[in-house]
């Protein structure tokens, strides 16, 4: 084999993109000669952040099933997957790749199922504990298929299954002393209170801001309870889909103890100073808190494909890894528990050491030499 060459192929959402990202970056650290090409869907967010990452991508019209399966729109659908499938073989004549991967997504669904058709390896990367519908359909035709989750024999082939963990950002890690007192600074934060991060993910979480908005309109958030004495703050990752709205809202109010932005520039740093995590369940967000060791409240999204935000958050809280709380009983049950636990710091401690047992630090390298090997 002179120049490896790969294709990656998925995406519609950053937990699909972000771990694909990883995994190029890992092959061209192995094989700096290698050769990448990302396939996604025409006007999604991989279209964008791939190109940002340094790499070529092409699109391709692929959409999404829409639920119920059997709406009369889903034809239109299924007419674009015909299409995507004649432009994968053209890509994969024209590329010659010695190996497909698929992360997931509507646009790998005909890339790697053309791949296998083909003959070329495909090797897949499943971030979900609860696997996604493309995966699944593609699980019976891949070589290989990287998991984050125990158990996932429930949806392929048990010969097949490799447990890597998910890739993610190479600054995320347990956090030094030194880097907390940087993300302190970063964040102009007191080092003697709690702090309590809250994340809402790039586009925002509307659960989670209407939830620490009426924490604040309370006026007591900050107050001493019987539960705690009031020594804590927030960074709150608003999102770019409500800043407008958070905007408003704080504009006329005082609020030293909070820290708000629709994005979070050095998550690391934020990661770093904080007690607490409040979030969603993504896969990738919860691989990136067990690297970096943080006692977790997740309210997962409701809204998701078979509700895999919910079946990934409850893998960690049956390990006594995190807490659940449901999206529809946040608002009554989310504060009453930080302001329970933010004080409680052996509970914190026995969060975080549980779900650091969960951590697989090294993802992108170990599954860029599967794919190495599966393409020799």
């Amino acid at each position: 084999m002179e120049k490896l060459r790969v294709i990656i192929s998925g995406g519609g959402t950053g937990g699909h993109i972000f771990p694909a990202i990883s995994i190029a970056n890992a092959l061209k650290e192995e094989k700096p000669n290698a050769e990448i090409l990302f396939v996604g869907a025409k006007g999604r967010m991989e279209m964008e952040k791939v190109p940002a990452a340094g790499y070529k991508i092409i699109g391709i019209p692929a959409r999404g099933l829409k639920r119920p399966l059997y709406s009369p729109s889903n034809i239109g659908v299924a007419i674009d997957y015909l299409r995507c499938k004649c432009q994968a073989k053209k890509i994969i004549k024209e590329f010659k790749p010695n190996l497909v991967v698929g992360v997931g997504g509507y646009a790998s669904a005909a890339i790697v199922s053309v791949a296998a058709k083909m003959g070329i390896p495909v090797l897949l990367q499943e971030q979900n504990s609860y696997a996604g519908i493309v995966n699944k359909k593609n699980g019976k035709n891949a070589d290989k298929i990287c998991v984050a989750y125990d158990n996932m024999e429930r949806f392929f082939p048990k010969d097949k299954i490799i447990l890597t963990g998910n890739p993610i950002r190479k600054d995320i890690a347990k956090a030094t002393q030194q880097q907390k007192e940087e993300g302190y600074k970063f964040y102009n934060l007191d080092p003697n209170k709690q702090t309590i991060f809250v994340v809402g993910g790039s586009l925002g979480c509307r659960t989670l801001n209407e939830c620490v908005m009426n924490e604040l309109d309370k006026g007591d958030m900050f107050k001493p309870t019987l539960e705690n004495n009031g020594e804590y703050q927030i960074i709150w990752q608003c999102g770019k889909f409500y800043k407008n709205d958070v905007d408003s809202f704080m504009s006329n109010r005082n609020e030293p103890n909070v820290y708000y932005s629709d994005f979070i520039q050095r998550m690391d740093l934020a990661y770093a100073v904080a007690d607490i995590v409040i979030s969603r369940a993504g896969a990738g967000t919860i691989s990136e808190l067990c690297v970096a060791e943080k006692c977790t409240i997740f309210v997962p999204s409701p809204v998701v494909a078979e509700d895999h935000q919910t079946h990934n958050a409850m893998a960690l809280v049956n390990k006594g890894a995190a807490i659940h709380i449901k999206d529809a009983n946040a608002t009554a049950e989310l504060f009453p528990c930080v302001k329970k636990l933010v004080k409680d710091v052996p509970a914190i401690n026995r969060y975080q050491e549980n779900i650091a047992k969960l951590a697989k630090k090294d993802a992108a390298k170990v599954i860029a030499e599967e794919c190495i090997k599966l393409a020799k």
